[in-house]
């Protein structure tokens, strides 16, 4: 099979890992990775979600954490400090700078993302291909009105920073509009036998994927059955704070929701949780085929499961 994952940070990540566990050698996986997380800071680029899936599926996650390296020092970060540079609120350890610093050169030197993530990929060895959804700068900004008044700030700021605990009012992936699909993304989407929604956040990653001029109509467009798995349980996020921006685009914390907000013109199949299955109902009633398994990825096999689940859907309603 040729399977194709839209993914952001965390929770796309551990699902690919259980993706990977659940397909044979033979089964190819591309991964279109969210770049709209992407910040400069101390005059570097910095891909969290990219670096998050890399070190993840290459056995350098910092597993309690979810994102950064294994056994990180912060030495770097001490100095900064001292030096009265910041952000303070923004933590890169001395492993990920190494990181970060081989993709700034490299982009300086005129290679494009797409080609510095291959080359960051030699090392870490993923057992994907990994794609950024564009080599063009995308950035999603939140806007937000706090004591400061109504302004927009990064997507890093608003969720590490502030802890989105200011409603967020409109999420903006600035760039978007004008950017383009990086090289191989628009190809693997056509000829993807099976196409997976992880239970990555639905506005801020596969949301932002999606975002680029050409890839949402790719995916409807495409003659490969496409399932998407519910990031929320039980009307609550598994992870992170979606529901602060479900709610900036009008949608509801709820697994049905998501789904109906995806639309049965993107979306052949949805997967929610066992605790959620009155809403298999309601999701069906919109044209989405929908079954209900047990969604919490406790481990690489549980993980495992719940990616079988997804390609047997696929093959139920495989056009």
């Amino acid at each position: 099979m040729r399977i194709v994952a839209l993914a952001g940070g965390i929770g796309g990540a551990r699902f690919l890992r259980g993706l990977l566990a659940a397909v044979g050698p033979q089964d190819e996986i591309t991964v279109i990775g969210n770049t709209g997380d992407d910040i400069h800071l101390y005059g570097l680029k910095v891909c969290p979600d990219l670096d998050t899936v890399m070190y993840t599926l290459g056995g350098g996650i910092n597993e309690e954490q979810g994102w950064g390296r294994a056994d990180e020092t912060w030495s770097i970060k001490a100095e900064m400090k001292e030096y009265g540079v910041g952000p303070e609120w923004f933590g890169l350890g001395d492993r990920d700078f190494a990181t970060h610093l081989v993709r700034s050169q490299m982009l300086t030197a005129g290679y494009s993302l797409s080609q510095v993530t291959e080359a960051l990929c030699v090392r870490w060895k993923p057992g994907v291909r990994l794609l950024p959804m564009s080599d063009d700068r995308v950035e999603t900004h939140v806007r937000i009105t706090d004591e400061q008044g109504t302004r927009a700030v990064h997507f890093q700021e608003y969720w590490v920073k502030l802890h989105a605990a200011v409603d967020a009012e409109a999420i903006i992936p600035v760039g978007a509009d004008t950017a383009k699909p990086a090289p191989g993304v628009l190809e693997a989407i056509a000829e993807a036998d099976v196409i997976l929604f992880p239970p990555s956040n639905p506005v801020v990653s596969i949301g932002s994927i999606l975002a680029v001029p050409g890839i949402r109509e790719a995916v409807a467009a495409a003659p490969a059955p496409v399932v998407g798995l519910s990031p929320i349980i039980g009307g609550a996020p598994v992870r992170g704070m979606a529901d602060k921006v479900l709610a900036a685009v009008g949608v509801e914390a709820t697994a049905d929701a998501v789904a109906l907000n995806y639309g049965s013109e993107l979306v052949d199949g949805w997967l929610v949780d066992s605790v959620d299955s009155a809403a298999v109902e309601a999701v069906e009633a919109a044209g989405i085929a929908c079954r209900a398994v047990p969604l919490l990825m406790t481990d690489v096999e549980a993980t495992a499961e719940m990616a079988r689940a997804a390609l047997a859907l696929a093959e139920q309603v495989r056009k």
